[in-house]
């Protein structure tokens, strides 16, 4: 099972890989966004902001979000870690139900570059 420091250092990975992404994925990371990253086997949240193609001010909270971000991911830790490893393809984990996404219709066809 991950750790809350891994996890955390995923999403830090997340947030550098996005700041070097080009093209269509810098695009579709540029949105002005809260976001909150719920990891359900450690009973915790990630909070942030998806701004200038990347994901700043990541906090953590015990248990679920204090309130509804724009984009909102859930997922086990281990799932977090392979997601951004590139060992786990987001599109097939989310139809899976192993990883849940809610944003608006539009945020979701901006963020599919990204999936």
């Amino acid at each position: 099972m991950a750790t809350l420091d891994q996890c955390r250092a995923a999403l830090d990975r997340l947030a550098q890989n996005m700041t070097t992404a080009d093209g269509d994925v810098r695009s579709a990371a540029a949105l002005d966004r809260s976001l909150s990253c719920r990891i359900t086997d450690l009973d915790v949240t990630f909070l942030g902001r998806l701004a200038d193609g990347t994901i700043k001010g990541i906090t953590s909270v015990p248990g679920p979000p204090p309130h509804k971000a724009e984009v909102r991911l859930a997922m086990s830790g281990d799932d977090l870690l392979a997601l951004v490893d590139g060992q786990l393809n987001f599109a097939r984990a989310w139809g899976s139900g192993r990883v849940r996404l809610e944003a608006s219709l539009r945020d979701l066809l901006r963020l599919r570059t990204l999936l």
